[in-house]
């Protein structure tokens, strides 16, 4: 039986000391060489991208395909944010973890998760930061274009972000960001909708922490209504979160325009949890992989975060997303 819980981070923080406790007070007569034995259940731990109940839902789905697969019950936790899943990491309160690369990065040196596999979407494993404006008379250096898609909305972009999301592009333009300007980030772990822009920001010569206009508003989606409302002037989120937005605001595309992008980021992906045994490791690895090739399979995933496909976690790549995280220090 599946369980749907929310849990914050304080209460995974509190059972840290239980499971603890609980390794303290166990035998330790197995010998060092005995055999891994097989878990009896496994928890996959999610964070909500917009709404949590959908995730739930959808996490659900997922974790039954992943049981099927594996033999043994998966659960779903939802916790309310990255830290909390590795924190419920730390605590072997979840052994199989969904996370951006940042908070991969954090699961791996703080949790000794295991980062496994990466994302794919639009046929590639990177993305970019997308910088969006209500004001593009200001931050848009060249004309407007717009973008119409299949479905009939139009979206509308400048400073050459129409023709490739291969960045950085629009750093000219990001340049007239000033030091109190009304900013829309989406949360303090996200990689696209905060520490890769705040790190661009520095690089043009701003103080990344202490940006008096900057807020933090909670999720990709509310970072483009965030500007789309006029409570910001400009934002971030990956590419293109307008399109989360679109069904109920239809002409988001046309008010909130992107004008800059970020260097290439690594998708997020998948961790497991480094107390599992590496052929346990491999099993789960493996049945993600088998899952994403089924049309149920790649259905589920597509729900959860919007994931096209799976391939092995790029560790260099994330290397890289572990420099910009480092460059916040305990800020």
């Amino acid at each position: 039986m599946r369980h749907r819980r929310f849990i914050t981070t304080a209460a995974i923080a509190a059972g840290i000391a239980l499971a603890a406790t609980g390794c303290a007070s166990g035998d330790s007569d197995t010998g060092e060489d005995a055999a891994p034995e097989a878990p009896e259940s496994l928890v996959l731990g999610l964070v909500p991208s917009s709404d949590v109940d959908q995730v739930v839902t959808d996490g659900e789905v997922l974790a039954e395909l992943l049981s099927d697969e594996l033999g043994i019950p998966v659960e779903v936790e939802v916790t309310d944010n990255y830290a909390g899943l590795i924190v419920a990491m730390q605590a072997d309160q979840a052994q199989i973890g969904m996370f951006g690369p940042i908070g991969m990065v954090q699961a791996q040196d703080e949790a000794g998760a295991v980062p496994v596999l990466q994302s794919v979407r639009f046929g590639g494993s990177t993305y970019v930061t997308q910088w969006f404006t209500n004001d593009p008379d200001r931050f848009c250096l060249d004309d407007v274009v717009t973008v119409t898609d299949d479905d009939g909305f139009d979206f509308t972009y400048c400073n050459g972000t129409d023709a490739s999301t291969e960045g950085p592009m629009g750093e000219d333009a990001l340049a007239l960001v000033e030091q109190d300007e009304l900013i829309a980030f989406v949360d303090e772990g996200s990689a696209s909708g905060y520490y890769y822009p705040a790190t661009q920001l520095g690089e043009l010569g701003l103080d990344p922490f202490d940006l008096s206009g900057a807020f933090f508003a909670g999720g990709h989606p509310n970072a483009v209504r965030a500007v789309y409302d006029g409570d910001a002037v400009i934002g971030t989120s990956f590419n293109d979160a307008r399109g989360s937005v679109v069904e109920e605001a239809n002409d988001v595309g046309e008010t909130v325009t992107v004008f800059a992008y970020s260097t290439l980021i690594p998708n997020d992906g998948v961790a497991v949890s480094g107390s599992l045994s590496e052929e346990w490791q491999e099993m789960i690895t493996d049945a993600f992989v088998s899952i994403s090739e089924t049309e149920e399979g790649a259905e589920a995933l597509y729900a959860v975060y919007e994931i096209d496909g799976l391939v092995p976690a790029d560790l260099d790549a994330l290397d890289a997303a572990r420099a910009v995280y480092e460059n916040f220090g305990d800020q």
